[in-house]
């Protein structure tokens, strides 16, 4: 199984590990509820290098990136970076990636960790002209300092002003302890925070460095479990759940990542075709009102009709909720909004909610 270059410093830390896709992960250290509300309200700082790295390099990089990606990257600026699905033909999702524009003729493109061999795989089938794909996950570890106090802590960190970078843009010169890094001002939680990419052998000394700073500013080690809760309230999807090789980014809601008006992109057609007949499942989110929560792959029903399943389901420490998201028949008859959960064979009453379920507190 493989562990990040963080292993030791979760165990000396008394977290709970699990594998999670071939890796050994922090699920939690203390509580996931309490690790969850440190990044709402103050600060939390994830270990999240088993996250793939793919670059992208050659006078043909942006033209063959255009042909892999549904978004558009033409017009994208030195030091930004564009979310975009992946397609297959026929409009599954490959897997959804962010793409750090590091030059004219130069990309990073950061994977979600179960697919980093399958995207890779897919680049080398799909290249065109002149352009280098090479797999350097191994060559970055990767932090996430996440929360409303974490430009303030990395302010500290260095005489630099962390303001200055802003949503979805990038810093590639910066170094703290003599180590350079990339720091970008993402994340997957619904807060404002950075995330941090550095050489493996200098990430332990950054996380301690970042954790006595960040004492004074409420940080807290956090795991998997947090990482999760706070995506879902946010409702940013996660592959395998709400867009995966069956879901397309149609129906996943993220068709403002959808780019028609290019030229074309793997998946086009079927995605074209999919707008055409008009689109046949959607997300939505729901509350339960009967004592339960709903899990991932139950199902869905309305006047005892399977209308969907469950993408997505948690209780929420934000809200003090139980919660999910569902993808289910767009021309389902729902009344009144009110859905049943089949949870371990009981039919539990939910009502649909709108989503996101927590406003996002992005930095923009």
């Amino acid at each position: 199984m493989k562990k990040t270059p963080l292993y030791d410093t979760h165990v000396a830390a008394g977290a709970k590990l699990i594998d999670f896709g071939g890796w050994m992960m922090p699920v939690q250290y203390t509580s996931i509820i309490d690790e969850h509300m440190a990044v709402r309200e103050r600060a939390g700082i994830f270990d999240v290098s088993h996250m793939g790295e793919i670059l992208i390099e050659g006078r043909d990089a942006e033209s063959f990136l255009q042909k892999i990606l549904t978004n558009d990257i033409s017009k994208t600026q030195k030091g930004r970076i564009v979310y975009s699905p992946i397609c297959y033909p026929d409009g599954g999702v490959v897997d959804d990636v962010l793409v750090y524009k590091l030059h004219q003729e130069r990309f990073l493109v950061v994977a979600n960790a179960a697919n980093i061999d399958k995207d890779y795989e897919w680049f080398l089938a799909h290249k065109e002209g002149e352009v280098d794909v090479k797999d350097v996950s191994e060559e970055y570890a990767q932090l996430a300092v996440q929360g409303p106090n974490a430009e303030q802590i990395l302010n500290n960190l260095i005489d630099f002003d962390f303001g200055r970078i802003k949503f979805f843009r990038f810093a590639d010169d910066i170094v703290i302890d003599g180590a350079e890094m990339l720091i970008s001002r993402t994340g997957y939680t619904g807060e404002d925070g950075f995330e941090i990419y550095i050489s493996p052998e200098h990430v332990v000394r950054l996380w301690h460095s970042i954790m006595d700073i960040g004492k004074d500013y409420g940080i807290m080690p956090a795991g998997l479990g947090a990482r999760d809760t706070l995506r879902f309230e946010a409702a940013l999807p996660l592959y395998g759940h709400e867009i995966s090789k069956d879901i397309s980014p149609l129906e996943g809601g993220l068709e403002k990542f959808v780019k028609f008006d290019k030229e074309n992109f793997i998946g086009k057609d079927a995605l074209v075709s999919q707008m055409e007949r008009g689109i046949e499942r959607r997300l939505v989110g729901f509350e339960m009102l009967d004592r339960g929560i709903a899990r991932e792959g139950y199902e869905v029903l309305s006047d005892d009709i399977l209308i969907g399943y469950v993408t997505s389901g948690s209780y929420s420490p934000s809200l003090g909720k139980n919660l999910g998201i569902a993808l289910i028949k767009t021309d389902a008859d729902i009344k009144d909004g009110e859905l049943e959960i089949v949870v371990r064979k009981r039919r539990l009453k939910a009502k649909i909610v709108k989503l996101p379920f927590y406003t996002k507190q992005y930095r923009k």
